[in-house]
């Protein structure tokens, strides 16, 4: 079984240790291990269970994650108070786990999009400490990343040249609510809205030592890229053409590779370069990577060993490993 060298997207909740305690609108039931968050339930126990990931990682042979907290905490309808202290009290729980399991996992730590305000404040701060991953939702009902109030994140990230992941949160349409639609539809579009945000809103180009990853593949990015360039060299109402055509920009981004299709990761392949291809499992989500091995062994194998291997070292050679 070939080394995984490292997964991006790996998610846990810092439910055990009782920081998530005393807020309002959330509950932990010890004994069942489960954590009502606004009123919904989170029954995935492994959620709360370090050691289960890294049983699932050494059964899969992967080296190392780094984890980060899933949409059911993001919580976006809090005020900035409550969510500069519910994003704290997430982030110094997963850098107490990413403590405890040094040798395995790191933590992105936390940054609330919602609050630009709020999210540069705690990225500054965890950058003075010499952290710089990050992971933050890709948008919500309102949040366009090319808003003007988030230059300051963009650039205290860019000078931490930081690592900042990007992962769709709750769909704000209810015509997708049957079918499971919000998930299956809602997070791709919800990637591919930040995605152009930050491509024709310059983000990008005006950030380079800034590395955004988009989670599942890019979501529908991949597939709207000859779309967006169409609009560019056509001069559409908005449109900057004095940025770099959008096909140059995108080749700024990293995706993972959850696609569940070999023709989309191939076009993510072709979009954004082979080398910006990173192994994300979404674990412990059963719409990722479970069975890493089995799941891409239909890949190429220059391919699969550039995802497993090639592409991450060139990232853990730029990002620490630990989270000391």
């Amino acid at each position: 079984m070939d080394t995984i060298a490292l997964d991006v997207h790996a998610h846990l909740i810092p439910a055990r240790d009782g920081r998530l305690d005393g807020f309002a609108g959330v509950d932990w039931d010890a004994s069942a291990e489960r954590l009502t968050v606004d009123g919904h339930g989170i029954g995935l126990k492994s959620l709360f269970r370090p050691e289960a990931l890294t049983l699932w990682m050494a059964d899969n042979a992967v080296a190392h994650a780094w984890i980060s907290a899933p949409p059911p905490v993001y919580r976006p309808e809090l005020g900035p108070d409550e969510t500069r202290r519910w994003s704290e009290a997430l982030n110094d729980g997963l850098q107490a786990i990413a403590e405890a399991h040094a040798d395995r996992l790191s933590v992105l730590f936390h940054l609330p999009v919602e609050h630009p305000v709020v999210a540069t404040e705690i990225a500054r701060e965890r950058i003075a400490h010499g952290h710089n991953r990050f992971a933050m939702p890709a948008g919500g009902a309102g949040v366009m990343l090319s808003d003007p109030s988030y230059a300051p994140l963009w650039r205290a990230l860019d000078e931490a040249s930081a690592f900042l992941f990007l992962h769709p949160g709750e769909s704000c349409d209810a015509r997708l609510d049957p079918f499971y639609l919000a998930n299956l539809l809602g997070n791709p579009t919800e990637t591919a809205v930040a995605s152009a945000h930050l491509v024709f809103g310059g983000v990008l180009e005006r950030h380079p030592r800034l590395t955004v990853c988009l989670a599942h593949a890019g979501g529908t990015t991949a597939a709207l890229a000859g779309r967006f360039e169409r609009g560019y060299v056509t001069d559409r109402p908005g449109l900057d053409t004095t940025l770099e055509p959008p096909r140059l920009t995108l080749k700024r981004l990293c995706v993972d590779c959850i696609a569940h299709d070999a023709a989309g990761l191939a076009l993510a392949a072709e979009v954004f370069g082979p080398d910006r291809i990173l192994f994300g499992s979404d674990w412990p989500f059963p719409m990722g990577l479970p069975k890493p091995h089995e799941q891409l062994a239909a890949t190429d194998h220059a391919f699969r060993d550039a995802i497993f291997q090639h592409n991450p070292r060139r990232l853990l050679s730029q990002y620490r490993l630990t989270s000391e």
